[in-house]
């Protein structure tokens, strides 16, 4: 059978660099349909659907609460022509009830082991209309390669750069953040993938550059010492989210390819300004992950916090508004005390306000964000200071020898020289 997979585009926030990752999502799930299903894969983010394409069962896979209405649609329109839709991925699992209106069938949960049953189920004329495996996860060690080959290399690039690759070597986490919904996606407990079955993913994947999109990776450091020593040898360049404050792993850390972090900024405190240096003593880029509209933070107390990241020697900084997202806490606490105002899923995006904040107004929050943006930012660019850190990175592989341009002709007009010329 032929199974259309289709990625719903978005739109991006104004103002900031724009480029497109390959979603890692879709090819997860690939990876666990059984061998006789034939996928054509397609992110409308870099390129249109082909809504008269033949198949015999599109697949719609949504991560952001911003592309669920564009998902719907999508869905509606195949739908209308005959073809069954089954939906799956984060925001499916979000927005469960609303999306089965969209929809033949939806899938909650992760996909390991379950998929054999549900194409046998569309085969026999028997779909059901939920398949909810949300509290029975798969046995980790049950998670495949992605299904990397599905991707059009070439429509990921930014000005001639290739997109880093997704990865992740766990999944759940162990903590609970007030904003978050991991723990009702993935469960509170850490499942880490075996070593050897993370390090052999790894070693297939042909692009040098990874984002690794574990929650965190400091949640076992037993786990996270071996990974990283694992890692070493197949000499890539990496981006995640936290790791370990702990010299030896991060020092682990450095030496398997660690290029910068997300680290979340939440107060003023010594301890930030000293874990910010810590990354870079040990040559690890920070980008600061900043939530404002916290019902702890006055507008004296947001101003206060972007001035101190003009002072901690941050690379990046990316902001965002809180967002009450479902299946959150912060959504069931603002639902109850009567604070959600916009229900417009569209407007979900991290950069618009969709609530009444506890200490200002909502317009006076919106133009904090902004303010924000334009302040970190003011004596140079986010895409100056991305270049930056391209750089280092690119030198860095050209030391080892292992700097791969994609496209040297664009590259060499987009970069200079100077990062190119090996």
């Amino acid at each position: 059978m032929l199974l259309k997979l289709i990625y719903p585009k978005w739109t991006k926030l104004p103002g900031q660099t724009t480029f497109n990752l390959p979603p890692h999502g879709p090819v997860v799930f690939a990876a666990a349909l059984p061998a006789d299903v034939n996928v054509v894969f397609t992110d409308e983010n870099v390129e249109e659907i082909d809504f008269n394409e033949p198949c015999d069962l599109v697949a719609i896979s949504m991560m952001l609460s911003t592309q669920v209405k564009r998902g719907w649609a999508i869905a509606d329109r195949f739908r209308s022509a005959g073809k069954k839709v089954i939906f799956g991925g984060i925001s499916t699992m979000l927005h469960a009830e609303d999306t089965l209106e969209h929809a033949d069938s939806i899938f909650l949960g992760e996909a390991e082991g379950r998929m054999e049953a549900v194409i046998a189920d569309f085969n026999n004329g028997t779909l059901k209309k939920v398949y909810n495996y949300m509290l029975q996860h798969p046995p980790i060690e049950s998670v495949s390669p992605a299904r990397r080959d599905l991707y059009k290399r070439n429509l990921y690039n930014h000005k001639g750069v290739q997109m880093v690759d997704l990865f992740h070597a766990s999944r759940g986490c162990r903590f609970s953040c007030y904003p978050c919904a991991v723990t009702y996606l993935g469960g509170r407990a850490f499942r880490p993938r075996p070593i050897d079955k993370a390090i052999e993913e790894l070693a297939t994947i042909d692009n040098n550059r990874l984002f690794i999109v574990d929650n965190s990776l400091a949640q076992n450091k037993d786990w996270e010492r071996q990974l990283f020593r694992e890692m070493i040898p197949l000499k890539k360049k990496w981006i995640s989210h936290t790791i370990e404050d702990d010299p030896e792993i991060l020092d682990l850390a450095a030496h398997a390819g660690a290029w910068y972090v997300y680290q979340a900024v939440y107060d003023t405190s010594s301890y930030i300004k000293e874990r910010v240096k810590r990354y870079h003593d040990y040559g690890i880029g920070v980008e600061g992950t900043i939530l404002l509209g916290l019902d702890n933070q006055t507008e004296d107390d947001i101003k206060r916090l972007i001035d101190f990241l003009l002072e901690i020697d941050l690379d990046l900084a990316e902001f965002t508004i809180m967002t009450p997202f479902p299946h959150t806490k912060a959504y069931d606490d603002f639902l109850r005390q009567g604070r959600i105002f916009d229900f417009d899923w569209n407007n979900y995006n991290a950069g618009q306000v969709v609530f009444q904040p506890k200490n200002m107004s909502a317009d006076r929050l919106q133009q904090l964000y902004e303010y924000a943006w334009e302040t970190f930012y003011r004596d140079e660019t986010q895409e100056s200071k991305m270049f930056r850190l391209f750089c280092n990175v690119a030198l860095r592989e050209m030391n080892e020898g292992t700097y791969r341009p994609r496209n040297r002709e664009l590259a060499n007009k987009s970069f200079g020289r100077e990062v190119v010329r090996k």
